[in-house]
């Protein structure tokens, strides 16, 4: 199955001509959609003692313990060297990493780069960090950079046929307010790994990190548990009592 992305072109106001622009098969991504009214989508970062996830598999076990099914796991973001969460990180509405705002080198510094949160009203979104306000009412926050797509435009940093390859993970909104997480399964440069955000809808996309990306998918055979990070994403839900 490939996914095209169209160009709709109006001649003299009168008919249209689809222009195919790109061409996306699905051996290149990993596409997971999370309906956040629906499904249980959190951050993570340590235990209740204190104690750092690092992999996806030691957040596996631990959910397993609270009697719960992992249903989806991503890395959420850079880390510094002590696998703190670089730039905001909030969770279950308490700020624990402030907004990082300065000027360096690196991914997280091409600016603009952005925030990815879920408000009390089980609404996600992603804004630039200009532009981001902690009104209280967030339950959960990570930021990261630079930003893939900004306002339905792709980063104008990006060049189209770039030579910088790189496996990529990142996360959007789709036009229906639910959340996309995308892996690359193939090594990806920016400006292709942001134009498959925007060929999905995503007005508004985030860069998460790079080589050492991990995902955990069972639906999709996709099993990922390694890896030693700082945040991660994951959607968990309930076991059935037996």
């Amino acid at each position: 199955m490939k996914l095209k992305l169209f160009l709709f072109i109006f001649i003299a106001g009168l008919s249209i001509v689809l222009v195919s622009t790109k061409e996306y098969s699905e051996d290149l991504f990993l596409t997971y959609k999370v309906d956040v009214k629906r499904q249980n989508l959190q951050l993570f970062w340590k235990d209740e003692k204190g104690k750092r996830f690092g992999s996806i598999e030691n957040l596996k076990l631990w959910t397993a313990k609270k009697n719960l099914t992992l249903d989806f796991a991503m890395n959420a973001g850079m880390y510094k060297a002590d696998h703190s969460p670089q730039g905001l990180y909030i969770e279950n509405q308490k700020q624990l990493v402030s907004l990082d705002t300065a000027n360096a080198e690196g991914n997280f510094y091409l600016k603009p780069n952005g925030v990815f949160f879920i408000t009390t009203k089980k609404a996600a979104a992603i804004c630039i960090t200009e532009k981001f306000r902690n009104n209280k009412e967030i339950i959960f926050a990570t930021q990261s950079g630079p930003m893939l797509v900004i306002d339905d435009e792709i980063h104008s940093s990006f060049k189209e046929g770039s030579k910088n390859l790189n496996i990529r993970n990142g996360v959007g909104i789709l036009p229906n307010g639910e959340v996309v997480f995308v892996l690359s399964k193939k090594d990806v440069n920016f400006y292709d790994f942001a134009n498959y955000f925007k060929s999905l809808g995503c007005k508004n996309a985030l860069y998460l990190d790079g080589f050492v990306s991990r995902a955990y998918l069972p639906s999709q055979n996709w099993i990922q548990t390694d890896g030693d990070f700082g945040a991660l994403f994951a959607v968990t839900r309930k076991n059935k009592l037996k």
